[in-house]
């Protein structure tokens, strides 16, 4: 038909790669045979004159095969705006309109680089008893291309969780076999051009739906300086959209300490997080579980859209889909249990045939998926593994092995390679991305600090708890403190004694009501850094900042409501505030390395006790180093509280007619500050250490 090119009633001012334009068509066109013609709302509501001087509402997108627009000597910033403007209004328009296999979906014009994932003879086993192992997944074969859409079913207990976990790189647990991305090893940068969506949906609380998904966008993508802010507005609008998120896009993700958005809802902010990422592969494990039929078709429709305009691959473990749903996927990889072995291996849309072919053909009204599984499931009613498994072997694995050994010897470009692309071609077009750079997380160390503060600040000034319970508390320990040692600076200095020991042992103490919370955090990092969204260097610093600023208000209120009550002269305010602070700081780290090591808030308990014990017990006021035992005195050397106890009280001995005796009696030794601090220091570096090194290498998410 004759069109009259025009983006939005914007005249196009090049002749694209791929151009996805509006125009009037003909009901005869050929482009508007088999439904594939899609209505942009807004132009339909305009409608077009064509030459009979009728108005014609139908429109049509094309394809054009010309060079890519930035090729043009001419080409300017401002013609990419508007074709981003223009990609967001079609892409919406897909969205707005029922999705079937036969709908054209036009790709972008600035291409991802895609990535094909090809597996070689994946098996699983898990260990018993007599050194024999239990084999949970039997060696599979396949190969997948870029832009598909696959399928992963199978009974439970059939392996497609952990062949879809092996796939992805998230598999802690040894197995058997090889997996190529374009044909080469997954490296340190697979993390950057994959995303993986798994069963758990671990957010914090106090987190609302935009800022969820808005977080992995910002951090897995450069920062284009020319583009301007509102484009990725409206394109996270476009992915919340996507995914029915719109009406709680400020709702709070919810969970035990606050209400917000339903399970079904904080499922889809998962995925909707994980399509974010941009990635060439994205793997998704149950992502439509707990969702009604609705929402499931909603979910894959995005997945489905998505996959094609970028050229993404998407491999999605998933549960007897309705037939809607299943009809949106390219690929069926069809598995059995006990153990898991394949059983078909194809296009969904040739399994009908396949089963008929294999003399149980779908019947008449029901829903091919469940059918299949019903078929495939050991010990059921209608059991017919074996003859599956035979014909899957006698028809289709000579042909998947040799198609793997043909995708095994070719070459695509590596991980590091693809990113260069994808830069050279934001460079190209005129996006400004900055500094291209060749690390498995994709923004820089200073943006990683900057999101993370604004999601850690955000996510306290929410929770009533985390800002008052550091504040309040302290300051009512100190008023009940305070009154029981009321006035005790005009009493003898041997009976102040006491007091300063159990103010700083207040103030130590304070950091172990972060212990909860620290491990609630990390378990949130495991899953954030097992996406390569950021470092846990950056994390720690981040969290540290901000919990010690409020813990540390609380603190120097509580010593300062002691110190008021007890009448003690201001003159030694600053050297007890001072030292006490310094065991503050000290006491923060370790409790943060002892939350960092621990599996459980109760193991982390049992491990700070004995250590907290050795503190006080050799602080020089409960056992003085001269009644000590001989092979233990060394301990004192080690003992931040009696650096400090010793430090003020040599200080203070020095105007009271008692003082010396005092020294005499705790064998107080004076002028040993300077190696105090140094040695608190050393000990509160080398727990902060402990702390990234535990949160790197300990606790990781197994599967």
């Amino acid at each position: 038909s004759s069109c009259s090119q025009s983006v939005g009633g914007v005249g196009i001012p090049w002749r694209g790669r791929v151009v996805t334009c509006l125009s009037t068509c003909r009901t005869d066109s050929p482009m508007a045979e088999g439904g594939q013609a899609l209505l942009d709302p807004p132009a339909q509501e305009r409608g077009r004159t064509v030459s009979d001087g009728s108005q014609r509402p139908d429109l049509c997108r094309f394809v054009t095969s010309a060079a890519a627009p930035w090729e043009r000597g001419d080409y300017n910033r401002e013609e990419l705006l508007q074709w981003m403007a223009e990609e967001h209004r079609s892409t919406k328009a897909l969205f707005d309109h029922p999705l079937t296999p036969s709908t054209v979906i036009p790709p972008s014009i600035i291409q991802r680089p895609s990535a094909s994932v090809t597996f070689k003879d994946l098996s699983y086993s898990l260990p018993e008893a007599g050194g024999r192992r239990r084999m949970i997944l039997e060696p599979i074969s396949g190969h997948f291309e870029a832009g598909e859409m696959v399928a992963i079913m199978g009974p439970s207990g059939c392996g497609k969780s952990t062949l879809l976990d092996m796939l992805a790189g998230k598999k802690t647990s040894r197995f058997e076999g090889e997996i190529l991305v374009n044909g080469h090893p997954r490296d340190r940068l697979f993390q950057r051009i994959a995303a993986y969506v798994g069963q758990d949906d671990v957010m914090p609380q106090y987190w609302k739906v935009r800022e969820a998904v808005e977080f992995n966008w910002r951090l897995k993508a450069p920062r284009l300086s020319h583009v301007p802010p509102d484009f990725a507005h409206k394109a996270l609008d476009l992915l919340l959209a996507a995914f029915g998120l719109v009406g709680v896009a400020d709702t709070y993700i919810g969970g035990d300490k606050v209400r917000g958005c339903s399970g079904g809802q904080r499922r889809r902010v998962t995925l909707a997080r994980g399509v974010a990422q941009r990635a060439s592969l994205l793997f998704a494990d149950e992502p439509t579980s707990g969702l009604s039929a609705t929402d499931a078709e909603l979910c894959v429709k995005a997945l489905r859209i998505i996959c094609k305009k970028i050229s993404m691959l998407v491999l999605v473990v998933i549960h007897q889909p309705r037939v809607e749903v299943a009809q949106l996927f390219d690929k069926l990889l069809l598995l059995t249990s006990e153990p898991g072995r394949v059983v078909y291996s194809g296009p969904m849309s040739g399994a009908v045939d396949y089963w008929k072919s294999c003399g149980h053909a779908v019947p008449v009204h029901s829903n091919p998926t469940d059918f299949f599984l019903d078929l495939v499931t050991p010990g059921g009613p209608m059991d017919q593994v074996d003859a599956f498994v035979a014909a899957f072997q006698e028809r289709q694995l000579a042909d998947i092995r040799s198609l793997v050994s043909q995708k095994r010897q070719e070459r695509g470009l590596t991980a590091a390679q693809m990113l260069q692309a994808q830069h050279q071609l934001q460079v190209q077009a005129q996006m400004g991305p900055g500094t291209f750079r060749e690390s498995a997380i994709a923004v820089p160390f200073l943006q990683q600090l900057r999101i993370l503060f604004k999601r850690k600040v955000l996510i306290t000034s929410r929770s009533p708890a985390a800002i008052y319970m550091p504040i309040l508390m302290p300051v009512f320990v100190g008023l009940l403190l305070g009154v029981m040692y009321k006035d005790i600076g005009s009493k003898a200095l041997l009976q102040q004694v006491s007091f300063v020991f159990m103010l700083l042992v207040r103030i130590c103490m304070a950091g172990m009501q972060q212990m909860p919370q620290l491990i609630e955090e990390r378990t949130i990092m495991k899953y954030d850094t097992s996406e390569g969204l950021y470092s846990v260097q950056a994390w720690v610093l981040v969290g540290v900042g901000t919990d010690i600023f409020l813990s540390l208000i609380g603190a120097a209120l509580n010593c300062l409501i002691m110190y008021a009550f007890s009448g003690i002269t201001w003159e030694f305010f600053p050297m007890i505030l001072g030292w006490a602070m310094l065991n503050f700081f000290l006491f923060d780290a370790f409790f943060g390395a002892m939350a960092a090591f621990a599996p459980t808030f109760q193991t982390a308990q049992v491990c700070a006790i004995p250590f907290n014990s050795v503190f006080m017990m050799f602080s020089g006021f409960m056992i003085s180093k001269s009644s000590a035992p001989s092979y233990l005195r060394w301990v004192f050397e080690f003992s931040p509280i009696g650096y400090a106890i010793q430090a003020i009280f040599c200080k203070m001995a020095g105007d009271s007619p008692d003082g010396q005796a005092l020294v005499h009696l705790y064998s107080f030794e004076c002028n040993q500050e300077t190696k105090g601090v140094v040695i608190i220091v050393a000990m509160m570096v080398v727990f902060r250490v402990l702390q990234v090194l535990s949160l790197r290498y300990r606790n990781a998410i197994q599967k």
